[in-house]
């Protein structure tokens, strides 16, 4: 399988010593080992080493949503998220019913930790917003209804993704989950006021990503999330390299500095966090 960004690549066992992180450790909030094509073994056991031991897979469109749930059942450290991507939701508006009928079939599975990725993406014009947005309601009313977390994908839409998700308010605590957070301090303090809890991925420790390490210095730490979304947003220092779970470590550690918590500290409060969002 040819990798989205580039060949095959594995922490040599020096990086995974130099990120490993420190008791409780930490995990990957969301990522697409489906779409890195590597031994699922291989995967979880380089990012066990690395401190990250639990991992949640997301589901893009019902061929990948199905292998997210059977990863999860093959796999005791792995989870699963599904769910339609806005992006992916144009390809199936004419057969909606049975699209979604089949996600709330997997939605069922007690490894599904989530519905997601759903929401907006207004970046590209795969799919009508109309569409994107119907859809998203769809999944939020899945979520609901499951009493799973919501995981949205938000690129160029924060209005309208805060909009709707107002319409089905008020939300019960750790319920919302923006992915791959992209806003700015601005758009973290409205999450952070209406509860929202923002994960954020390896673009954070970029050189140029200023505004979206403001938004994490504004996050409070009990509504952060850290994640890969693997095999993309690769972390400094291996930036433009193949990401992986185990990478979400430098990111935890990125994240921690910036806010002046100590790393060991800041584990706790992910774990904390994300047993109450995943319920794991």
């Amino acid at each position: 399988m040819t990798k989205p960004n580039g060949g095959v690549f594995h922490l040599a066992s020096s990086d995974i010593a130099e990120a490993a992180l420190p008791a409780p450790g930490g995990f990957d909030a969301h990522t697409h080992m489906d779409i890195m094509g590597l031994p699922v073994d291989g995967v979880l056991a380089e990012a066990a080493a690395a401190g990250i031991r639990r991992v949640v897979n997301v589901g893009c469109d019902l061929a990948s949503s199905r292998w997210a749930v059977s990863a999860a059942a093959e796999y005791a450290d792995a989870y699963a998220a599904v769910a339609i991507h806005p992006n992916e939701t144009g390809a199936v508006y004419r057969e909606q019913e049975p699209a979604l009928a089949a996600i709330t079939a997997l939605a069922d599975d007690p490894k599904v930790v989530a519905i997601g990725e759903t929401g907006l993406d207004y970046y590209r014009d795969y799919s009508a917003h109309e569409v994107q947005q119907a859809w998203f309601r769809a999944h939020i009313d899945l979520a609901r209804r499951t009493g799973k977390a919501l995981m949205i994908h938000d690129r160029d839409a924060h209005d309208d993704v805060l909009s709707i998700l107002e319409e089905y308010a008020p939300w019960p605590p750790y319920s919302v989950i923006f992915h791959c957070f992209s806003g700015d301090a601005v758009m973290a303090q409205r999450c952070a006021e209406a509860g929202y809890v923002m994960s954020f991925a390896g673009n954070v420790t970029f050189r140029n990503a200023v505004p979206l390490q403001e938004a994490a210095r504004v996050a409070p730490a009990q509504l952060m999330l850290a994640e890969t979304d693997a095999p993309y947003m690769t972390p400094v220092p291996h930036r433009g390299k193949p990401n992986s779970p185990a990478m979400t470590a430098y990111t935890i550690r990125f994240l921690a500095a910036l806010k002046g918590v100590d790393t060991a500290d800041f584990c706790a409060i992910l774990q904390e966090t994300g047993t109450r969002v995943f319920a794991w």
